[in-house]
């Protein structure tokens, strides 16, 4: 894309551009204010919004500099050159934020969401002390070692008016590279409003063992959900034990998941309903043909979180003998 037509680009999202790399700015009618490029506080640098005059076209009364907001990006960010602030521009239009006016024709933008969803993980920091473990832990779940592919984000993009917290869940391909986020957009109170994959999750998952690699161990435990899967692995730690843990984030995914090389061993627990059974028995068979001796693992109640909770609420302990109804990969008999 020529940087004239990412210029225009940008000037068609001018509010959402300043909102992103000038935060410290207000708007006033129809310009953006702000200190400088450099973002510091200020009313020198003002940026036009909205016609009369081109939007995104922008002067620096003190510094006596003007540009557009491709020259805006690059110098705010300390980029090196013109083609590293036109590859920032082009992820920043591939971005949820910048699609509230749509481009000439009504086609939406190319996006990468691949991308998107790496960036935003990046920006993310550890769950401990924010909104993401009281959610976890509302749950009835603690983080331990699992954090590794949990993030908390204070403001990810909700829709073109709201920014929410998120927990997020990454979701890794088998050589480790991650390929999707799953975002839990919490309340104030850490309730959950709703969540959203952004990104590749199919046939991915989230790794929450560490090892769950091409080179991984033995036995690896698949689950549908985020909860459900820490919660099998607190229901049943003796099976979580030196094994590898991977959250698939639905039935579809999980009926898609690859394995990694070097499972001997696969459990599957997957969710107390049609769906989940569905896909349980589509990975169950693939993972047979490949050699794998697999072990399909039912809750007592909707998901192994509710029977968690129930653990929690009712015994004060972990379930006694027999609270798992497995089916053997052989036989395909209960035992």
């Amino acid at each position: 894309m020529r940087a004239s037509e990412l210029s225009r680009r940008l000037g068609s999202n001018a509010l959402a551009v300043c909102r992103r790399y000038l935060s410290n700015g207000r708007r006033a009618g129809r310009y953006w204010l702000v200190g400088n490029v450099r973002n510091e506080r200020g009313r020198s640098l003002f940026v036009r919004l909205a016609p009369p005059g081109v939007p995104g076209k922008w002067t620096d009364a003190a510094e006596g500099t003007c540009g557009d907001l491709l020259d805006l990006i690059q110098l705010s960010q300390g980029l090196p050159d013109l083609a590293s602030a036109m590859a920032e521009a082009e992820w920043f239009l591939g971005t949820p934020a910048a699609h509230h006016v749509a481009p000439q024709g009504g086609k939406a933008y190319p996006t990468d969401r691949t991308e998107i969803a790496r960036r935003l993980f990046a920006e993310a920091r550890p769950v401990a002390g924010t909104l993401g473990e009281a959610y976890l832990k509302s749950r009835g779940l603690v983080l331990g070692d699992w954090g590794v592919s949990l993030r908390f984000h204070p403001r990810a993009w909700f829709d073109e008016h709201n920014h929410r917290p998120a927990l997020l869940a990454a979701s890794n391909d088998n050589a480790g590279n991650l390929t999707g986020v799953t975002r839990f957009f919490l309340d104030a109170e850490a309730g959950l409003i709703e969540r959203r994959a952004l990104g590749k999750l199919n046939g991915h998952a989230v790794r929450l063992g560490g090892r769950c690699q091409s080179s991984g161990g033995g036995h690896l435990i698949v689950g549908e959900g985020l909860e459900s899967t820490l919660s099998f692995a607190l229901l049943y730690p003796e099976r979580a034990a030196g094994s590898d843990l991977a959250a698939a984030m639905s039935a579809a995914h999980m009926a898609a998941f690859i394995l990694p090389r070097g499972v001997r061993r696969l459990t599957i627990a997957t969710d107390n309903g049609p769906a989940g059974r569905n896909a349980a028995a589509k990975l169950r068979v693939r993972a047979i043909a490949q050699g794998v001796t697999v072990d399909v693992a039912f809750p007592r109640l909707g998901d192994f979180n509710d029977d968690w909770k129930g653990v929690l609420r009712y015994w004060g302990k972990k379930p006694k003998n027999g609270a798992l109804l497995v089916l053997n990969s052989e036989s395909g008999q209960s035992i």
